[in-house]
């Protein structure tokens, strides 16, 4: 992961090339995670296939899961 200033960010914003993500610093410190938004949707589905997983695991330890528990955001 490539790292960056808050400055650098405005001033190349046009012109970003996110072949990976992209770790914006303000005064030294980690603030924002830039990143391709097709990247981003990846992340997100390979998170929801996760959860999914974690869910069948806990129905198997439980028996039967109702919907409220299993989509329950807790």
């Amino acid at each position: 992961m490539r790292t960056e200033t808050l400055t650098y960010l405005k001033e190349n914003a046009n012109s970003l090339e996110l072949d990976s993500p992209l770790l914006v610093t303000q005064n030294g410190k980690a603030r924002y995670v830039v990143q391709d938004a097709a990247d981003y949707q990846y992340q997100q589905e390979s998170l929801a296939l996760l959860k999914l997983l974690t869910l069948s695991e806990q129905t198997t330890d439980k028996g039967v899961l109702s919907l409220d528990d299993a989509f329950d955001e807790s």
